[in-house]
């Protein structure tokens, strides 16, 4: 199968509508992967075009958010807000060279738990009862290693990162506004640099990002407005019965 087949016009008209739920959902409560990614499958990408394509089609929106609290953005544990930029990109960037080096066959099984984790993650950081920032400490050390590990992610697959971050972040001493912001720019900085990569890697059905891309634009105007008339908590809910849905469908696939 080709990465990146021709798409007719309908296929190009539902991606742009997917991104524009998934930019309110973004907007809303996080999450947007979990529709752009399986959308762009059923378009007939293969699992590593998918992905890359929806990392690049998100990429804009997900900017503009960065851009919009960064003046909340901060250092934590030992560590300034610089290092920890500095942490993510190089870390998605070796996520990105190795998910280019990853061969599609294997990658299309490894999908599955990785789509597994990524809900686990979203739903342990939507539902539990104990706020993330009740316990804190993390050793410089610790967060060093922690956030390294999370931007490889980030680089190579991605979905559940800004859990992952919030956890990591709030634990090590931030309070939550700024943990926040401060995965925002972060989670911008590993996308960014696995973006540049991916863009020269001929995998990119650029059709399909470029729909992705003006739906989540849209989709997040949508979600700006949207988010105080809507509940948060059933947002979330449908991110996890959407994730769930999509490890069952991946693991039978």
């Amino acid at each position: 199968m080709s990465p990146v087949p021709p798409l007719e016009l309908h296929t190009v008209l539902l991606i742009a509508a997917a991104g524009l739920f998934a930019g309110v959902q973004n907007a809303l409560a996080g999450g947007g992967s979990f529709i752009t990614f399986p959308t762009l499958l059923l378009a007939g990408l293969n699992p590593v075009a998918a992905n890359m394509t929806s990392t690049i089609a998100m990429f804009p929106s997900q900017t503009t958010s960065a851009i919009a609290g960064r003046k909340l953005v901060g250092g934590v544990g030992g560590l300034s807000f610089e290092q920890l930029f500095a942490i993510s990109v190089g870390g998605g960037v070796i996520g990105a060279i190795l998910l280019m080096v990853t061969p599609p066959v294997f990658f299309s099984k490894l999908v599955p738990w990785l789509v597994l984790f990524a809900t686990s993650v979203f739903a342990w950081g939507s539902f539990r009862s104990q706020p993330l920032h009740a316990v804190a400490g993390m050793p410089t050390g610790a967060l060093v290693a922690v956030q390294s590990c999370i931007a490889v992610y980030g680089g190579y697959f991605g979905g559940g990162i800004g859990f992952l971050m919030l956890a990591a972040l709030t634990i090590a001493g931030q309070q939550i506004r700024m943990a926040t912001a401060t995965k925002n720019m972060l989670a911008m900085a590993m996308n960014a640099s696995a973006a540049a990569i991916f863009a020269f890697s001929g995998m990119i059905s650029w059709p399909a990002a470029l729909a992705l891309c003006a739906g989540g634009i849209a989709g997040g105007l949508c979600g700006s407005w949207l988010i105080h008339r809507m509940p948060e908590r059933l947002m979330r809910g449908f991110v996890v019965a959407v994730g769930a849905a999509l490890t069952v469908w991946m693991f039978i696939r």
